[in-house]
């Protein structure tokens, strides 16, 4: 237990380096009270339904497998899938070990999940949203072991599996002649810390120049993965503290916008973690204070420079989502300590909303808190209706729901920003045409028919494309946001009008896969349609 002396002195030093933070907003839903299994990765998929898993070394879950089902002696799931429209969940059935593994979706809409934990290590593991399908596995897809791997669709199609424990090197699936093999990537070597390593689950982006933005530890490159080569190292962290795993920060891809210039900007936002050391002082039992800033780098420039931010309240182990209003959602983690069994303490409640459009010092609103604490193992993804679901929380090695400080958490949960408020009904745009599951092409212009019932400002009307994560480990792998070019916004009737946009005009801005696509006036979203680009 911390000593009352050291809880004082970092309550006054969070007082006197915290900015103001705006009132707080948001609210709590509870779905599930229980769904049986822990969600430490989470993955939407274009039929509304969320695909969650744990581990299978857990020992027995709180969900059976259907009809007698058993793999190996244990007749219990530990995957789920879980109806959004219908709050219903029923169990999944994995073969192997899937913990601490990784995942991106597919062009054709299929979860393609990779490696884990022992007998799953090496694992491909494929799941088809269609009614009553289950996961199908490929025992020895993967060229490499991985474990706390880092997973990302490409303009092609494909999908590279970059990192994990002792694995310094990239692969990509679906396999050919000259990628059945591992390619070797020094950034992981260079980034290992002894004892610790800090680069596990690294972040990493598709930059608008089709190169890929991968930071480690405290500091990034830009890597061409066709060449194998690093076109631009990046400058460290100002303060070089680290980042990623186990030392847990998060890290988003920042809306993209203006998508028909010569020259689009990106830029990349990385939140919390903890100092140096504090993954080897956390296990002898010394929980460090978390970091309170967020680093923001324009990854585009010929000079990129990271600015520095103070958040509200320090966080390791948080979770960064992508809202469809072009704002950043900050939500779970600790104050202090570090990812692992039992290493974090202090649970962070309070959500937090950045804005990256505002200007600095005034980016940050915090927002109402939930009452579980959602530590190591949990996560958080956008929902259609822009909803985030939120769930997880398992700091065991196994199942533990009595004589811990945190409970294994089933709990499920949906956080509500503020725009979902109905206050706002009368500026929520209501989207008409296209149809969810419409199939648009690249560089194309695109009629949205949308309904607002109440006064349309048609110079604050937006059309957001939002890419679903694969989420797990504080990280939300091939999240991405694109604010697309409009024109004119014209009345068709009654509360009707129509916006024209145009598409992203390339696989390097939108990798060819389902997006989540939203009308967003004054700020307020409407609720997404799911679009297929191709």
């Amino acid at each position: 237990m911390k000593h009352p002396t050291l809880i004082l002195s970092t309550f006054l030093l969070l007082l006197s380096i915290s900015p103001p933070a705006h009132a707080a907003g948001g609210k709590w839903q509870l779905l599930q009270q229980n769904i049986g299994i822990s969600a430490m990765h989470m993955q939407l998929l274009h039929n509304d339904r969320v695909v969650l898993f744990d581990r299978t070394d857990f020992g027995k879950s709180n969900l059976s497998l259907p009809d007698g089902k058993c793999v190996g002696n244990d007749c219990t799931a530990h995957s789920a899938e879980y109806d959004v429209t219908t709050n219903t969940f029923r169990p999944l059935t994995v073969l192997s070990d899937v913990w601490c593994s990784s995942g991106s979706v597919a062009p054709d809409g299929r979860l393609i999940q990779t490696g884990g934990f022992t007998n799953g290590e090496r694992r491909v593991r494929i799941f088809e949203p269609c009614t009553g399908c289950d996961w199908k596995e490929i025992e020895n897809g993967l060229a490499a072991r991985r474990w706390y791997a880092t997973d990302h669709i490409l303009p092609d199609g494909r999908q590279i599996i970059i990192g994990g424990r002792r694995q310094f090197n990239y692969e990509f699936y679906p396999k050919s002649a000259s990628t059945n093999k591992v390619f070797s990537l020094p950034f992981l070597v260079q980034t290992n810390d002894p004892d610790a390593e800090n680069n596990l689950y690294p972040f990493v982006f598709l930059n608008v120049d089709g190169n890929l933005f991968i930071f480690a530890n405290n500091r990034a490159i830009l890597f061409d993965y066709v060449k194998n080569n690093v076109v631009k190292t990046y400058p460290q962290i100002p303060g070089g503290d680290p980042r990623s795993y186990p030392s847990t920060g998060s890290a988003v891809l920042l809306p993209l916008k203006n998508l028909k210039a010569r020259s689009i900007e990106a830029e990349v936002l990385v939140c919390g973690g903890a100092p140096t050391g504090s993954y080897i002082k956390a296990t002898k039992g010394t929980f460090t204070g978390a970091l309170n800033t967020c680093a923001r780098i324009k990854i585009t420039d010929p000079n990129p420079q990271w600015v520095l931010e103070t958040m509200p309240q320090p966080r390791v182990m948080g979770d960064m989502t992508l809202l469809p209003d072009g704002t950043v959602l900050l939500i779970n983690g600790a104050s202090n300590g570090a990812a692992g069994w039992e290493l974090g303490r202090n649970p962070v409640l309070n959500p937090v909303v950045y804005r990256p459009d505002n200007a600095a010092g005034s980016r940050f609103e915090q927002q109402n808190p939930t009452t579980i604490p959602r530590m190591y193992h949990s996560t958080a993804v956008l929902l259609r209706d822009g909803r985030v679901l939120v769930g997880g929380s398992n700091p065991h090695p196994n199942y533990e729901f009595t004589n811990v400080l945190f409970p294994t958490e089933l709990r499920v949960e949906a956080f509500n920003p503020d725009y979902l408020d109905a206050k706002y009904g009368n500026l929520r745009p209501k989207i008409v045409t296209p149809k969810s599951q419409a199939k648009i092409n690249y560089g194309k212009k695109l009629t949205i028919r949308f309904s607002v019932t109440g006064t349309l400002a048609t110079n604050s009307v937006s059309v957001t494309m939002v890419a679903p994560s694969f989420t797990t480990h504080s990280f939300s792998m091939n999240h991405r946001s694109l604010v697309l070019a409009s024109e004119n916004v014209k009345s068709v009737g009654k509360s009707a009008y129509e916006i024209e946009v145009t598409t992203p005009a390339s696989g390097n801005l939108a990798p060819s896969g389902y997006y989540l696509l939203y009308v967003v006036h004054q700020q307020i979203p409407s609720d997404g349609i799911w679009v297929q680009i191709m």
